[in-house]
This record gives structure tokens, C-alpha cells and sequence, in this order.
């Protein structure tokens, strides 16, 4: 069944038979397509990791000739290796390469029941979540934390690797050049970033034009890779995908085939959902992960003052969760949240916008960039950076057209 219609039928996204292959990769029109072998190591990454290393070499040798930064060649090496290991997000191992430094498959296969399918997912984990993993003894929870310590590096790295891995990061185009000036490029791969504003502003429009955008090739702002969206509102529409294929003149029925997308029911359904997403990028190039909305499920299903520390608690396990996706797997992740009014009055009088987004310190602690959206001039839209540790405060004007977001038309 396409993947159109499972969605629309309501059916259970199990991806049988309905995503394209880790095989996958861009064709001649810039969609991806299953007629060539693409890698699936690699993502969020503009250059091979070779090409890190090479600038790794070059980096201790001038150390070498440093007397007060040298100490042992030895340990300025590993230390970069470790470095380019850790900040070259998406190079993840499959947790059944665990068979390989002895642990058995029948440990593997309960990790992957449990929803842990690569290395990086076990190595990031809590002690207290492996020892949850029916089956496994605390002797072989310290045996598999202790190998996978040692394919996944969580040391200190010098800061010289790390600026030189960020130069790597892929953005993905908005689909407005002037968005994109304001992002520094994009969406970046391999953190969250947050759309806020009250309804009309753009926030879905945009999610559905970077499910487009994503499969483009990285030379022409995109990724290279699939979409992943998470429905929580009722508002996918993939008609609005086939008109965004058609303006960058991709097949549309390939540009559908490339989005996943599930529809949340509950905010436990929303939790589980991400589960089925490690399964499915850990054997297909996803460049994206959309939820839209990251908040509406929580507020319904946590009311008054009673639950909010549960609601945020899970609001927060959630958005960790999603963190842990973006930095395995090496995806762009974008959630839109909804704002609600400052009803203190004072506080009215000395702000431009009295409203502010829902989540309070968990969502702003969680979102790597925070972008305000707010409505302008008829089809106009304005977005402004509210909160990034790289991007000064300003703001950028879009539009939004039959054929997705783009820049002002006259």
C-alpha cells in the first residue's frame, strides 16, 4: 500500500514494503529514487570523514611544534580522534555490530525490542534504562555499556576539531533565500529547532515545503536524504507536497514515496512513535524529522496545575528523545509549538508581543534555535530569531504561495 494511503487510511506506519531502501539516492532530476547505491553512514555531513582526519593530521603537526601545547603525540592524536568521532553526528554503528566484540545476538535482538538499534543509542543511555531491558542481567549490562564505551568516544576533544566539524553541517533550504540568509544557510542537521507562533503564521506550511526541500541535492540546499513527519494536529496534507515537487520540478509520486509520516493519537502514542523512527532510520538515509505539533498532545492530555510537573516531565523525556535522534542519526529536527497569551497586565505594557510559547524552561532548554513567527501584509509572514547560541537577533520577510514558502512575490 503507498504511503499516501496508509496515512490516509489510518493504518499502522510499519514501513514494510513502503519506504525505499538503504539503497536509495538522487537521480538525474534531484529526487531520491532506488536506481543507484547511496551510503547510509553518513549524514548531516558535508565532507567523508577522511576528510576531517586529513585536517586532523594536519592540525597535530602543527601542535608538534608547539612546546607548550605538544605533550605526547600520542595523546593530542587520540584526543582529535576522539573528536572527529564525536562531532561527525551520523556516523552511527548498528547495534548488531556489538556481535562482533562479544555480546550475543540474543541480547541484541532484546536491546532492539527495547528500542535501542544502534551502538551510539546504547552508549548515550542511562544505566537504569538498559537495567530495564527485560532479559539482561546487570553483569551483561556492564560487559555491553563497556564495549560500546569503547566504539563510541564521550571524552574531551579539543575545540579546534569541533570548529572544524560545524564548517561540515548541512543546511536545509526553507525555500526562501532571505529565511535562509537569516538561519546562516538553513535548518541545520543534527539539532532541534523550534517554529512558535499563533495559527495562520506559517509554521505548517514550512514544515511541509522542507519535506521537499530535504530530498534535494546538498548543492542545491538539501540533504540528500527522506523526510519524517510526525502528525499530531491533523494537518498533513500531501497535496501541498506534490505542488512544492512540481516548483523544483522533482516526481512528485517519488517525492511522496520519501515522507513518512504517522499520525499521534496521545502523547504516550507520540513518545512510541520516535521508537519505530530509530528503527526506520537506522536502515534508511532520513534528512529530516518534523513534529507538528510537539506540544498540543501534552496540554490535552495533562489539565490544570495538578499535572503540569508530569506534563513537563514528559514533554522533556520527549524532546530528549528527539535530541538523541538528531545527534545518532545526524537529521535536522523541526518542532512547531503553539503560544498562549501573558495574562499578566503589567508585564503587557513592556512587551512587543504579550504572547509567548508553550513549554515553558523545558522547551527553551531543548530547542537548539527558537524561531517567532507572526503574520504580515496579506501572504506576507515574518520570522525573527528569538534564541540561538550562534545567530544574532533579527528577522526576515517570507511568503507563502500554492507552491510552498519562497521569498516575497510582487
Amino acid at each position: 500500500m503507498p504511503l499516501v494511503e496508509l496515512y490516509e487510511s489510518g493504518a499502522s506506519a510499519s514501513w514494510q514494503g513502503c519506504l525505499l531502501d538503504s539503497s536509495s539516492c538522487i537521480d538525474k532530476r534531484g529526487c531520491l529514487s532506488a536506481e543507484k547505491k547511496m551510503s547510509t553512514r553518513t549524514r548531516g555531513r558535508k565532507r567523508t570523514k577522511p576528510a576531517v582526519e586529513e585536517e586532523v593530521h594536519e592540525i597535530v603537526e602543527s601542535l608538534n611544534g608547539d612546546a607548550s601545547m605538544r605533550g605526547s603525540q600520542e595523546n593530542i592524536q587520540d584526543q582529535l580522534q576522539q573528536g572527529v568521532d564525536n562531532a561527525s553526528g551520523g556516523n552511527f554503528r548498528v547495534i548488531q555490530t556489538l556481535e562482533n566484540y562479544g555480546i550475543a545476538s540474543a541480547d541484541i535482538k532484546k536491546l532492539m525490542e527495547s528500542g535501542f538499534y544502534t551502538v551510539e543509542a546504547v552508549a548515550y543511555a542511562p544505566k537504569k534504562n538498559l537495567l530495564a531491558v527485560k532479559g539482561i542481567s546487570e553483569a551483561k549490562v556492564e560487559k555491553i555499556m563497556a564495549e560500546c564505551a569503547k566504539l563510541v568516544p564521550m571524552g574531551f576533544a579539543s575545540a579546534i576539531v569541533y570548529h572544524e566539524a560545524r564548517k561540515e553541517i548541512i543546511m536545509v533550504t526553507t525555500g526562501s533565500r532571505e529565511v535562509d540568509k537569516l538561519l546562516g544557510g538553513g535548518i541545520e542537521t543534527g539539532s532541534i529547532t523550534e517554529l512558535f507562533g499563533e495559527f495562520r503564521t506559517g509554521k505548517t506550511q514550512l514544515c511541509h515545503t522542507l519535506c521537499v526541500t530535504c530530498q534535494l541535492p546538498i548543492s542545491n540546499g538539501g540533504a540528500e536524504g527522506m523526510a519524517l513527519y510526525i502528525d499530531t494536529e491533523g494537518t498533513f496534507r500531501p497535496e501541498r507536497l506534490v505542488a512544492v515537487a512540481e516548483r523544483y520540478k522533482l516526481d512528485a509520486q517519488d517525492v511522496l514515496a520519501n515522507v513518512a509520516c504517522a499520525r499521534a493519537y496521545n502523547s504516550d502514542h507520540q513518545q512510541n512513535l520516535l521508537v519505530q523512527a530509530s528503527a526506520m532510520m537506522a536502515e534508511n538515509r532520513f534528512a529530516i524529522i518534523i513534529v507538528d505539533s510537539a506540544t498540543a498532545l501534552y496540554r490535552t492530555d495533562y489539565n490544570g496545575r495538578s499535572e503540569l510537573a508530569a506534563r513537563q516531565m514528559h514533554l522533556g523525556k520527549f524532546l530528549r528523545s528527539l535530541q538523541n535522534l538528531a545527534e545518532e542519526y545526524g537529521v535536522a529536527v523541526v518542532v512547531t509549538n503553539q503560544v498562549v497569551a501573558n495574562v499578566d497586565g503589567s508585564a503587557q505594557m513592556f512587551q512587543a508581543d504579550p504572547r509567548k510559547p508553550i513549554g515553558g524552561h523545558i522547551m527553551a532548554h531543548a530547542s537548539t534555535t527558537r524561531l517567532s513567527l507572526r503574520k504580515g501584509r496579506g501572504e506576507q509572514r515574518i520570522i525573527k530569531v528569538y534564541d540561538s547560541p550562534c545567530l544574532p537577533e533579527a528577522e526576515a520577510i517570507f511568503g507563502i504561495y500554492e507552491d510552498g514558502v519562497g521569498d516575497v512575490r510582487d
